[in-house]
């Protein structure tokens, strides 16, 4: 009994022994202000990833600096000046091949010619995706033509190929390439030669004298495909001929059962 009380007094001394060692460091402000700073893992680890990329860095650049050929000086403004100046210099100069007349104000040395064509404006061009250069030139000749409102003899190869033929012998070669213009009847050119009249401010001169549309204007017959399926065969190429029993041909339709526009392309 006597061992009981001895044990439970030195435990009761022991708990308020660490009480009082509690307190007292709660309340020790030499403790709380003078504590030693505790390091957190995750800051040391992000300092470390941070010096491993910065390494990194050194060393692409150290191979880009291999690889790479040095960058050119910059130019100088009267430099780019000049090169402004020269770009959107006269048509007069851009060749030997190339004059400039007072009735058409641009027109090649060749003297290639559009029978039938004298008032108005022809563009042989393609609508086909296939060759993306030639595309974007064939788009780029459209709008440059649209934004003066004037109406253009489009005529579309691959909706049509004798168009192509015609060209073909127009020109009198059997490759050609597209845009070519014909303004007057006279051959201008294709896409560099148009966007140089443009951009020089010929253009405007050049076509002086036609009529303009009305802004928006869409062509009612074809919505400005210029094409309409043939009335005759209804686009099928085909007639049933009654008299023979077979069937033939429709002559007044191309390859792809269309017919020009009547409204649009008369």
């Amino acid at each position: 009994m006597a061992e009981f009380e001895n044990n439970q007094q030195t435990t009761t001394n022991s708990k308020s022994t660490t009480n009082n060692m509690t307190s007292s460091s709660l309340f020790n402000r030499s403790l709380t202000i003078h504590s030693t700073p505790v390091t957190k893992p995750y800051l040391q680890s992000t300092s470390g990833f941070f010096n491993s990329f910065e390494s990194m860095k050194g060393k692409v650049k150290k191979l880009r600096s291999l690889f790479e050929s040095p960058k050119p000086p910059k130019p100088n403004p009267n430099e780019l000046q000049i090169q402004a100046t020269k770009k959107l210099q006269s048509v007069k100069s851009m060749g030997p091949e190339y004059n400039r007349l007072p009735a058409l104000g641009f027109i090649n040395d060749s003297r290639i010619r559009l029978p039938g064509t004298e008032d108005r404006i022809v563009v042989y061009l393609t609508s086909l995706r296939g060759i993306r250069r030639t595309y974007e030139d064939c788009y780029a000749v459209r709008m440059i033509f649209r934004g003066f409102r004037v109406w253009i003899d489009e005529r579309d190869i691959s909706m049509d190929s004798a168009y192509k033929k015609e060209l073909q012998s127009v020109l009198g070669e059997k490759n050609v390439s597209l845009p070519q213009v014909f303004i007057r009847g006279n051959h201008v050119g294709g896409a560099e030669v148009i966007k140089q009249m443009f951009e020089t401010g010929e253009m405007a001169r050049v076509l002086d004298g036609f009529p303009r549309r009305l802004a928006g204007f869409v062509c009612a017959g074809c919505g400005d495909v210029r094409f309409v399926p043939c009335g005759n065969c209804s686009g099928s190429r085909k007639l049933f001929d009654e008299d023979e029993g077979v069937l033939k041909r429709c002559l007044e339709c191309n390859e792809n059962g269309l017919i020009r526009c009547p409204d649009c392309c008369s």
